[in-house]
């Protein structure tokens, strides 16, 4: 018997979400300008009554969680008072240590927190959610079966994020896939075509991958589109960053590649990167995204985490925090950024009081925002609205994500990778009882799979998403759906606002780490960083959060080196 769970908001504030996502639909240039209707400001307010809800909605999901993960958030979220400057370790600079205040322990967060903790100082993170991770959350049902917010996939070409694993001995966690790409060929249903990376130095490998498919692309498709990435290869990531005013379908035009290698290949790589159509997206993001495949030998290798990330990377940063006096507290929601008279300073954060307890304010020497962009403009103290800095914002908003899961009582595919469905309802999917050591299963699949772009369907119900994804994973594997395999289960996570969307223009609108607050920062992917709305620039970016914090706020100075790579 199926039975379904969601991560969701309410009703009301889902319609006028769902409302404010038709506006993606409109063409790239109206796009361009930053709206500021009545309609938006209709949306922030059914916004704000969603993101005050979800600390209800997932405490009751935790219900539902094995013992032994509820015995680590009751361990993590029991209150503490910062300590006062005196008792914080010293810094690298041969100086106190400063408090920090984060709001927010996804990975920008946590990656602030745990640079900063590494350089001296002492991070107090504070959670919303009684989980950690943000949007690489996860969590367990009552048969102890995780799921999670997406499906996150961990590429070569994430340096920052590898070394963090790497810095916190947990690098074998990481389970490394064979170097290709695998697509479905919807014109033959159950069959795959494979774009395979050859032992070779970059960028030739990543030529034979695209001269050896013959099954998507004809020799005058490859040779055009060779030709048209030249400039972005040889002119770099300058030429990558102006291009920001294309869409990557107008990009390819202009480039005289032909319209029908975005049929074959690129919708379905866009809504993978960003979970719109080419039409829509930047071509500043995928150009960046192929520089880095083609220009690195295992660039566009991919790995999946070896079970749920909450377990398997976020809590080994937080042990790594405690372990140098900082803390991390689940339950927390930030309420209010309370200021001085004028505005300028940063005088403390209210913590909302959660499950009975009572408000709370914190004080500290800096504070650091690391929550969603579209959160963080909810939370915009009413002084800091005109200015032109956190004016930016407006220009950023998420983007609706939905991640089902899905159990069969047989096996699919034996397909240990992630696949390109090519499917107009969905973008990727793996069968993570092959992909993930902890999710390991011989006899029974377990598909998750990201419904994308999902404007249409964030306001629908679990069930019709579950069949239409259902109707759709007939196509993909006829001899099994619907007559032979059985669905045991679905769980439905929706997110209806995730990573921005990265849409023509939108790099203008990211602010940097540091703002003209004096002592207050900014962490997470909208922030500044080449790496975009990612996994990797979530990490890049509270890596630097926290260098530029100990550059500015201690005696170290701008000259400052710190003990850890900045991959950028």
């Amino acid at each position: 018997m199926s039975s379904a769970f969601a991560t969701t908001l309410p009703a009301a504030a889902r319609a006028a979400q769902v409302a404010s996502f038709d506006s993606t639909k409109q063409n790239a240039r109206t796009r361009r300008a930053v709206r500021r209707s009545d309609a938006q400001d209709g949306v922030r307010a059914a916004s704000k009554q969603f993101f005050g809800a979800r600390v209800a909605e997932f405490s009751a999901q935790q219900q539902l969680k094995h013992a032994r993960t509820q015995g680590r958030v009751e361990a993590v979220s029991t209150p503490a008072q910062a300590p006062s400057s005196a008792e914080s370790s010293s810094s690298g600079s041969g100086g106190k240590g400063l408090k920090v205040a984060i709001a927010g322990a996804g990975l920008a967060g946590l990656a602030c927190a745990k640079y900063l903790a590494e350089l001296g100082h002492t991070p107090y993170v504070y959670e919303a959610r009684d989980v950690l991770g943000g949007k690489v959350a996860a969590w367990q049902d009552e048969d102890g079966d995780w799921y999670e917010t997406g499906l996150h996939i961990f590429f070569g070409a994430y340096p920052n994020m590898l070394q963090l694993f790497k810095e916190l001995g947990i690098y074998d966690r990481l389970q490394w896939k064979e170097h290709t790409m695998i697509f479905n060929q919807p014109s033959k249903p159950g069959t795959y075509s494979r774009f395979d990376f050859p032992d070779l130095p970059a960028p030739l490998n990543g030529v034979v991958a695209i001269l050896g498919n013959n099954d998507m692309l004809t020799w005058e498709e490859k040779i055009k589109f060779g030709i048209g990435l030249l400039p972005a290869m040889v002119l770099g990531q300058k030429y990558v960053e102006e291009c920001d005013e294309l869409s990557w379908t107008e990009w390819l035009r202009k480039q005289g590649i032909p319209e029908r290698v975005n049929d074959e290949v690129f919708i379905a790589m866009c809504k993978a990167l960003n979970f719109i159509g080419p039409d829509e997206m930047s071509a500043t993001i995928v150009l960046t995204a192929l520089n880095r495949f083609l220009q690195e030998k295992k660039g566009s290798t991919m790995a999946f985490l070896d079970g749920p990330p909450t377990t398997q990377l976020c809590e080994p940063i937080v042990e790594f925090i405690e372990s140098r006096g900082g803390k991390v507290m689940l339950d927390k929601p930030l309420g209010e950024i309370e200021l001085n008279e004028d505005g300028t300073v940063v005088t403390g954060f209210k913590i909302r009081g959660v499950k009975g307890q009572p408000d709370e304010r914190v004080e500290a020497d800096l504070y650091v925002s690391a929550l969603p962009v579209d959160l963080m403009k909810l939370m915009l103290p009413e002084k800091w609205k005109p200015m032109p800095f956190f004016k930016k914002l407006d220009g950023l908003e998420g983007i609706p994500v939905i991640n089902i899961h899905l159990w069969f009582d047989r096996k699919l595919t034996d397909i240990d990778h992630l696949l390109f469905s090519r499917s107009p309802l969905l973008s990727v999917y793996a069968d993570m009882s092959n992909t993930c050591k902890m999710y390991e299963d011989p006899d029974k699949s377990m598909l998750e799979l990201v419904l994308a772009p999902a404007a249409d369907w964030i306001g629908k119900s679990d069930e019709e998403i579950t069949q239409a994804t259902m109707d759709e994973l007939a196509k993909l594997f006829p001899d099994q759906i619907p007559h032979k395999a059985k669905l045991l289960k679905s769980i439905v996570v929706k997110t209806p606002r995730s990573v921005y969307a990265g849409t023509p223009g939108r790099q203008a609108f990211r602010p940097s780490q540091e703002t003209p607050v004096d002592n207050f920062f900014l962490t997470g992917d909208y922030t500044f960083q080449k790496y975009l709305c990612s996994m990797e620039g979530a990490v890049l970016s509270g890596k630097l959060t926290a260098t530029k914090i100990h550059k500015m706020k201690t005696s170290a100075g701008s000259s400052f080196e710190p003990p850890y790579a900045i991959h950028q």
